[in-house]
């Protein structure tokens, strides 16, 4: 079975409709890379996907289970929505670290705050609170950031604030790791860390969307490939399918014109 299902996501903002019909499955520990233009639905699909917009029409299911109906949607209560965003982690490409904190809170706040919703005893905050804070230096030494957990953002390059907002959205333990093009931000010099920290997190059976204009990462690293023009999916496949054998003309338009820039 598949671990993300999604049937049939429309999203409008005004007259301008800027999904129109997306369908489409992942398994689990896969890496899908979303490529295209600008404009083409790929960072709107993302956030409709951790609930960051809500989709006109359409079904969204996380391992079987139904998180999402538009037909229902507006029945949601808040505290359904935020249960539904844990179900995805989402790296933005402008890092949106807290600058008033420090590496280390950065990571706990979310889970701390999780604590407080909870019917806990005082010593069982404490463990927790402590497993929290042990979970996130565990994740700031798993992208290479050990010894930064007293640092703040502004103390940081571009490439260890995303290194850091990756350990932020896998702090909450999320089923799909959500990349909104992660090193758009960078300088060339800089991308390498952070591709680096996707392809380990692949080694670690990692679920994950990455929208990319990086196109050899999206060839070495992904399972599956999605194409997005205008709205729809285009075409959807292996990346040799993709990349070796693009079917649909507006594939090999776009394919021709990225590696020409690049």
């Amino acid at each position: 079975m598949a671990l993300l299902e999604v049937f049939g996501i429309t999203k409008s903002f005004g007259k301008t409709k800027v999904l129109k019909g997306i369908n489409f499955s992942l398994e689990k520990g896969n890496v899908l890379s979303i490529i295209g233009s600008s404009g083409s639905g790929k960072t709107t699909l993302l956030r409709c996907l951790n609930f960051l917009e809500t989709p006109d029409t359409g079904i969204i299911c996380v391992d079987g289970e139904k998180i999402f109906d538009a037909s229902t949607a507006k029945k949601l209560k808040e505290s359904e929505i935020r249960q539904n965003r844990l179900r995805f982690g989402l790296v933005f490409q402008s890092f949106n670290l807290f600058p008033q904190y420090n590496v280390l809170d950065n990571l706990t706040l979310a889970p701390k705050l999780r604590i407080n919703e909870k019917n806990l005893s005082p010593e069982e905050k404490k463990q927790e609170l402590e497993h929290i804070t042990q979970h996130a230096l565990e994740l700031l030494n798993r992208v290479g950031l050990s010894d930064k957990a007293d640092f703040y953002p502004c103390q940081l390059s571009g490439g260890q604030q995303q290194r850091v907002a990756i350990a932020r959205a896998l702090a909450l333990s999320p089923d799909i790791l959500c990349f909104d093009e992660p090193t758009s931000a960078l300088d060339p010099e800089l991308t390498g860390e952070v591709l680096k920290v996707i392809k380990d997190l692949k080694s670690e059976n990692t679920t994950m969307i990455v929208v990319t204009h990086e196109m050899d990462f999206a060839r070495n690293v992904s399972d599956t490939i999605m194409f997005m023009a205008d709205g729809v999916i285009e075409e959807m496949g292996t990346p040799e399918q993709i990349f070796d054998h693009p079917q649909s003309p507006k594939t090999h338009a776009f394919l021709n014109k990225s590696f020409e820039n690049f």
